[in-house]
Parts: structure tokens; C-alpha cells; sequence
């Protein structure tokens, strides 16, 4: 078993990726239709576990008790499971399509907790054929997903360590199904004017916030990469100068690519410093309260 940091070069597996986030895509709106609806559309987000990403428990529809589902990025299976132990397994396999994928899961979550109504078309995605109709993307390749699991794996735990001294309120580390990123929001407290009426910006964005996360590429920026943002912005926050980060003007984020990560001495302590500055200077350029400033660093330091 290897403890390297892996690479996760974009173009080489660009369409096994596109297939996997087609696939929690399903999870995902599967999860939003039966959670209970909470501020920043939290419902929504999936978890990044040590099987792959996962649902919460959910409320079975025909009201059996409760059910989750699972990517099993270690098995290559989707599984459906009831509280009361029974299972639905949905193979994983290379030239399988994201319909029939689509079709299996939503086949057994009706087997096996009632029937659920989702809207089959993507969100957030360069693509927008229905996930019930797609025979585009089938393209599984099986290593290229370990590999992928392993670096997300070490980005979540990145993600985690940054946000345990938060003394505000903070997200979990979330699995955003629409973008297919990993990402964790510190709270000031404050309300804020949502940048747009776009559903989701205006649902999601109505409260200030410092923002890290790490995501594996996508068809906006080909690599895998960190980044980190604020809302809002003051002026001066693009101003930085945070190397090995650096800001990049067109998504309006502080960003440190994955593999200036991974090629250096220390990994971990690379990726951490790196939320640490961008959260830092937000604090300070956004005007947020010293004390929650402080909690970053550890001050005062967690109970024993």
C-alpha cells in the first residue's frame, strides 16, 4: 500500500471522471429531494468516506425506516442499503453507461424504500444529456478511480484538520455533487447579499463566508487543484501573494495546483499553509472578528 501523494493529470482520465461525477450526481439528487431542506442548501451535500461518497441516512418513501447509498470507490459498486440490512448492488465496470447505472440505483432505492422522483438532467456539469438517457459516458477505468480516491482522501483530511479549530459555525467537509469538489465553509455569522438570483448562488451564498476546497479538474480549469475564496470579497483581498498559490482572476479564487502539492517537500503542511494564508487574509481584508480570526491558529487551543 503506498503513502505518495498520487498525481491525478486531468487529460488522462477525463472521461472515467466525467462517468464517476455523472454517477454522484444521482446520489445527490436523490439526497436533496428526501432531506430535510437546511440554510446554504447543506442538505445537498454528499460525504467523502473511507468506502467513497455517500448519502446521509435518508427517509425511506414508503416509510420502512431509513436508507443510504454508497459509490464504493474501493469495491467499484453502487449500493443501496436499508436500515433493516437489505441491499441492492450496482456494479461499477468498464463501457457500463451512466444510464443503466442511473436506472439500477433508482431501481433499487424503489425496491427497496419506495419510489423517488428525481430531475435526470445534470447540474453543474459541460454536459446536459439526462443521467436516465445517457450512453455517452461509460468509461470506468477502475485504477484511475483508486487513484483518484487516494488523492481526495488526502485533500478531505487537509479540509478537516483546517476547519477543527474553528470556533464559529463551519460546515462539515461536504462532496459537492455539481461541481464534484470537496469543500468547507467558515462562517462569520453575518448575513450576506447573494451574488446572483441563480437558485443556487442565492440559496447558497446569502451568508459571509471563507470558503477552501480541492477538487480533481473540470472542464473550467484542467487541473487538479486547491482553492479558496471569500464573500464577499473587499478590494484588497485579490492581492496576495500566497506562493506556491496563486489568484487567479477568471474564477475569482485563490488557487494551488495539485501537483505543485503533491512535488513538494511536505505535502500535507504545503496544502494546510495554503488555506491558512487565503483564510488568514480574508479575515482580516473582509473585516471579520478578531477572536474568529484567532481560532484558526488554535487560540484559544481545544479542550482536552
Amino acid at each position: 500500500m503506498t503513502t505518495a501523494w498520487p498525481a491525478l493529470p486531468y487529460e488522462e482520465w477525463k472521461a472515467t471522471r466525467d462517468t464517476l461525477h455523472a454517477h454522484t450526481q444521482v446520489l445527490g439528487k436523490v439526497q436533496t429531494r428526501l432531506a430535510p431542506p437546511e440554510p446554504q442548501l447543506l442538505h445537498s451535500a454528499l460525504r467523502l468516506t473511507a468506502r467513497g461518497w455517500e448519502t446521509r441516512l435518508l427517509p425511506a418513501p414508503d416509510g420502512s425506516g431509513g436508507f443510504g447509498i454508497t459509490l464504493d470507490l474501493r469495491r467499484h459498486e453502487a449500493i443501496v442499503e436499508h436500515v433493516d440490512g437489505r441491499e441492492r448492488v450496482v456494479p461499477l465496470t468498464p463501457n457500463r453507461t451512466v444510464r443503466d447505472v442511473t436506472h439500477d440505483v433508482l431501481a433499487g432505492v424503489q425496491a427497496l424504500a419506495g419510489a423517488v422522483e428525481i430531475s435526470p438532467t445534470p447540474q453543474e456539469t459541460a454536459w446536459q444529456t439526462p443521467l436516465d438517457e445517457d450512453t455517452e459516458h461509460a468509461t470506468y477505468d477502475a485504477r484511475q478511480v483508486e487513484r483518484y480516491f487516494r488523492a481526495a482522501s488526502q485533500a478531505a483530511q487537509v479540509l478537516a484538520a483546517l476547519r477543527a479549530p474553528w470556533r464559529g459555525r463551519s460546515t462539515p467537509v461536504n462532496a459537492w455533487w455539481g461541481a464534484f469538489d470537496l469543500g468547507l465553509n467558515l462562517y462569520s455569522g453575518r448575513p450576506a447579499e447573494p451574488p446572483s438570483t441563480d437558485f443556487i448562488f442565492a440559496n447558497s451564498m446569502d451568508a459571509q463566508e471563507i470558503a477552501i476546497g480541492w477538487w480533481p479538474g473540470d472542464h473550467r480549469y484542467g487541473r487538479a487543484a486547491f482553492y479558496a475564496y471569500a464573500h464577499p470579497a473587499g478590494v484588497e483581498f485579490p492581492s496576495a501573494d500566497l506562493s506556491p498559490g496563486h489568484w487567479d482572476a477568471t474564477l475569482g479564487e485563490y488557487i494551488l495546483d495539485w501537483d505543485d502539492v503533491v512535488q513538494s517537500t511536505n505535502p500535507y503542511s504545503t496544502a494546510i499553509e495554503f488555506g491558512l494564508s487565503v483564510a488568514r487574509h480574508a479575515c482580516i481584508t473582509c473585516g471579520w472578528e478578531p477572536e474568529l480570526a484567532a481560532s484558526l491558529e488554535g487560540h484559544p487551543p481545544p479542550s482536552s
